[in-house]
């Protein structure tokens, strides 16, 4: 189904300029100069409709607006409207008499969710992990998925959808990473940005979140996230930005965790001086549930909504707020700007003039699989195929199909994202202790690979093998013309994975099997990177991540070369977890004693105090530590396999003020299939290692010769120079590769720019 954008905002809009005037798209100077004064009406009428309802509304309408309710807690809330909710993240009451309307928000990036069934019955459309959206390296998909979620939310009478999750991988255990992007903050961005315009093409308000630097979950509500202004700038924060100029969310999150010192959602640093100052950001700021800390300290420091207010320690910005106001230790302009900004999120995304249902509507699930199912495609990444192992042909004889409960669905993450999806949980078990244990379950989608591969090879004999025993898996694979086993390791929001190692003795398993047939294929369905030390025995494997709703169709299709796969690493895999700058996460053992000491009954908050966490790889995030650090991972970032081959030449640099580069790429092989070239550029003058600047994606006939161009996004190319401020280009030479990830060197080039400044 095709969901086109209705309308573009006036903050959208001004977001395009914004992204036009830092190089990122061509245009004629005429263009660029003409642009500022063509946006300047729709700016205008945005803020002065804004103002006007501010200049009209109560001290009491005001304070209404900036602090909301969690509606499964509300009823602790003394004249909470409970009524008027349903069970879901987050009801702000509107305003009828000014024709405000109430905010109905719902989680998350994957989906409308519903954790652990709190709305009994009501099934959504799972989209893959959002790393499979990003392993797609096509804006289009995340597009597509975030109109498709955003539609079925507003069918659902939401108008906020928490959606927007752009935090870098910085570490391969992090709990959350599946909700992610990966750990380029130009493909981050770009992807997040394209996601949250979908959602809002809906005429709906996305977050972005969480704004910034939250990196892990162990301790994330204390720990204190540390790194100077020029890497931050140069990292989490440049992929916020480039978000936020594709995507102009209506809000941003702030985050649970400090930074340098100061929580996210006190950080004046961050919010004022980043966010609404240097990027001109004229929207909401809301707060993560149970992010809060203070009152005025946040509310100064440039939060503007307290969400999810039963989960903070009190409601900060309700009748605290009120009483700093009335005494003036918050200015009363402060409050105003705060509404203010609220209702300019909602007039730019459209919420305000086009209210939702006050009943759900009628979905086209049917149709909406399909947008999951081609997600899944497009994100599934073929690691290794050894002997041209896959496809596997359809004229097979007998398949041994082994593990992961592939006999009755896929798995998916864990946490406020998680979706209670169409054809509900074959698997479902809840957790017995831990931090995730009140909201998560691990829990598996109805997509069956079994069944599907069944579907496209009828003739064949499939079995199945649950893997409890590796013996007798390994005896079901001997003599079988192949085996597939199902490999899984569930993540979830609130907790970090304490190792890299596939759990329940899934290595034994693999290993046995492979000894036992030598085409042997192994899915791995995971949150991010695993260890793979039975890697050289296997000759096909396939990362799948939480390939949603129809990842089994998706898997299937995949398998048997109806598909051809085309996906790309959005996160280096490391060949040992000491590759990593953190083995494990910090702080871990100092949760286990401190959960030791609650369990025994002792107190625990002594334990596990504050923390801080340093990231001496700086802005170089992924791949550029490992080339840094000169570790040669398991699997580079950007490395995928296809079922055909691609060539590259013709190189033609273009530099001076933007560098531009063009390439012939060619389908060398016998079949069709999808090529993701990519741009890495490093400066020749300071040895700093290479960096994404730009890709393509197309889709080749076999024989088929096209050209590509890309332009390198150029605060890419540049260092972030604090005394400026601002982005500088320094003058001199360049070396541009063209490969297909980022350790590859296939076609090469030198580039010499001239010197340039941009703004923060």
């Amino acid at each position: 189904m095709y969901y086109p954008a209705r309308r573009r905002s006036s903050l959208a809009l001004s977001i395009s300029v914004v992204a036009l005037l830092a190089g990122q798209g061509i245009a004629s100077p005429a263009a660029v100069a003409a642009a500022p004064a063509a946006l300047a009406a729709p700016q205008r009428e945005a803020a002065a409709r804004a103002d006007a309802l501010v200049a009209r509304m109560t001290r009491e309408e005001k304070l209404q607006l900036v602090h909301g309710y969690f509606p499964p807690m509300a009823e602790r809330t003394p004249g909470a409207p409970l009524s008027e909710m349903i069970p879901s993240a987050g009801y702000v009451p509107g305003i009828p008499r000014l024709g405000i309307p109430a905010l109905r928000e719902s989680d998350a990036s994957l989906g409308v969710a519903n954790q652990v069934e709190q709305r009994r019955g009501d099934v959504a459309t799972a989209l893959p992990s959002s790393l499979a959206t990003a392993a797609s390296f096509d804006p289009e998909i995340a597009y597509a998925g975030g109109a498709m979620i955003g539609a079925e939310a507003r069918a659902k009478t939401f108008n906020v959808l928490l959606a927007g999750g752009v935090n870098l991988t910085r570490d391969p255990w992090a709990g959350r990473n599946f909700e992610y992007l990966g750990e380029d903050p130009l493909l981050a961005g770009i992807m997040a940005g394209d996601h949250i315009r979908g959602v809002q093409s809906n005429d709906i308000v996305s977050t972005v979140k969480h704004f910034a630097f939250n990196s892990q979950e162990t301790g994330r509500m204390i720990m204190d996230a540390r790194l100077d202004e020029a890497a931050l700038r140069e990292s989490d924060l440049l992929a916020f930005q480039i978000a936020i100029e594709r995507g102009a969310p209506g809000s941003v999150m702030c985050a649970y965790n400090r930074v340098n010192g100061d929580y996210a959602c006190e950080s004046d640093f961050l919010l004022n001086q980043v966010l609404k100052r240097d990027w001109g950001y004229p929207a909401w700021v809301m707060s993560d549930w149970g992010a809060v800390h203070s009152t005025e300290k946040a509310a100064l420091a440039g939060l503007d909504q307290e969400s999810g207010q039963e989960l903070d320690r009190q409601i900060f910005f309700g009748e605290p707020l009120a009483e700093a106001v009335a005494a003036g230790r918050v200015p009363e302009a402060r409050l105003d700007d705060m509404v203010r900004r609220i209702l300019i999120g909602m007039i730019d995304s459209g919420a305000m003039d086009a209210p939702v249902p006050t009943t759900a509507q009628d979905i086209d699930y049917a149709a909406n699989a399909e947008v999951a199912q081609r997600a899944a495609e497009a994100g599934i990444v073929l690691l290794r195929n050894e002997r041209a192992t896959l496809p596997l042909s359809t004229a097979i004889q007998r398949i041994v199909v082994i593990g992961g409960h592939a006999d009755v669905g896929v798995l998916s993450g864990g946490g406020s994202s998680q979706v209670r999806s169409v054809g509900g949980a074959p698997v479902e078990i809840p957790l017995t202790s831990g931090a995730a244990a009140s909201f998560a379950r691990l829990t598996y989608h109805a997509s069956s690979p079994l069944e599907a591969i069944r579907a496209l090879v009828p003739s064949a004999e499939v079995v199945f093998v649950s893997g409890d025993d590796p013996a007798v898996a390994a005896q079901a694979a001997r003599g079988a013309d192949a085996a597939i086993v199902f490999a899984t390791q569930w993540t979830t929001e609130a907790q970090d994975v304490e190792t890299l190692a596939l759990p329940d003795d899934q290595d034994h398993l693999i290993t046995a099997v492979a000894e036992a047939n030598a085409n042997t294929t192994v899915v791995l369905e995971t949150g991010g990177p695993v260890l793979m030390p039975w890697i050289d025995a296997v000759p096909a494997v396939i990362q799948a991540w939480y390939p949603g709703q129809r990842g089994g169709e998706a898997l299937a299709r995949i398998l048997f070369g109806q598909v051809n796969p085309s996906g790309r690493l959005p996160m280096t895999f490391p060949r040992s977890a000491d590759q990593a700058p953190r083995p494990t996460p910090p702080g871990l053992e100092a949760l286990k004693a401190s959960d030791a000491a609650s369990n025994a009954g002792a107190g625990s908050a002594e334990l596990f105090a504050p923390f801080p966490v340093d990231y001496p790889e700086g802005s170089d995030v992924g791949y550029r530590w490992y080339e840094r650090e000169r570790h040669t991972p398991l699997f580079p970032f950007g490395h995928g396999l296809s079922y055909t081959r691609f060539e590259y030449g013709g190189l033609r640099i273009e530099d001076g003020d933007r560098l531009t580069v063009s390439f012939d790429v060619t389908n060398a092989g016998d079949r069709a299939g999808t090529d993701v070239p990519q741009l890495y550029v490093t400066p020749l003058t300071n040895g700093a290692p290479r960096r994404l600047a730009g890709w393509s994606r197309l889709t080749l006939a076999p024989g088929e010769t096209r050209r590509v161009s890309i332009t390198a996004e150029p605060r890419i190319l540049a260092e972030y120079d604090t005394a400026a401020p601002g982005w500088r280009i320094d003058a001199g030479p360049y070396r541009v590769r063209i490969g297909r990830d980022a350790l590859d060197d296939t076609l090469g080039g030198e580039a010499t720019l001239s010197p340039r400044t941009l703004k923060p």
